[in-house]
């Protein structure tokens, strides 16, 4: 008899759900945001996979400062309009997403909450693990279809140091070289 009123109730629940899929119900605008519950559960998905996903990456040695410029500029042409440069709190695109990018400039900033007590090998296994797969619906691309490792790699090098920039700093790293108009290590398809 129990076994009989489990396969009920989990059938009243799974026809319960698709019928709520179908509705139409859940607000599903950009400007309205999540159930708590939702955003919740959203993000701790996002971050357990990220982490899963990411954990045996191996991290080249970002200290080469042509990294640091390469980075750089792609930074600013790609990413800045949502991730903020240094002195920015908000773009018109931050504003207008849902879930709000986070501010990478920001003094300290890690990226997320979470990364302030993970280590650098860890914070740029997801950095780098993010930029070549995006993360879906949130309109975070998935940049390793266009772009190679060395230069994915170039971005993280980038954004171990954009918190600590200054706006005139920043302006000068992000500055594209004629040279590099062609923004070489694309993938050709």
């Amino acid at each position: 008899m129990k076994i009989k009123a489990l396969v009920a109730l989990a059938l009243v629940a799974l026809l319960g759900g698709v019928g709520f899929l179908y509705s139409g119900l859940y607000p599903i605008g950009a400007d309205v945001p999540h159930f708590k519950l939702t955003y919740w559960a959203l993000e701790t998905l996002r971050d357990s996979s990220v982490a899963r996903a990411s954990k045996d990456i191996e991290v080249p040695d970002l200290s080469n400062p042509q990294l640091l410029l390469a980075g750089g500029a792609d930074y600013n042409d790609m990413c800045a309009a949502c991730h903020l440069k240094p002195g920015k709190t908000k773009s018109d695109m931050s504003q207008g997403l849902y879930p709000a990018p986070p501010n990478l400039a920001g003094s300290g900033a890690a990226g997320h909450d979470h990364d302030a007590g993970e280590g650098l090998a860890q914070r740029a296994q997801r950095q780098f693990w993010t930029i070549k797969h995006g993360i879906k619906a949130s309109a975070m691309p998935a940049w390793g279809k266009t772009h190679d490792d060395k230069r994915i790699w170039a971005m993280v090098a980038f954004l171990q140091k954009l918190p600590d920039l200054n706006p005139v700093q920043y302006q000068i790293i992000t500055a594209r070289r004629s040279s590099d108009a062609g923004h070489g290590g694309s993938r050709e398809n």
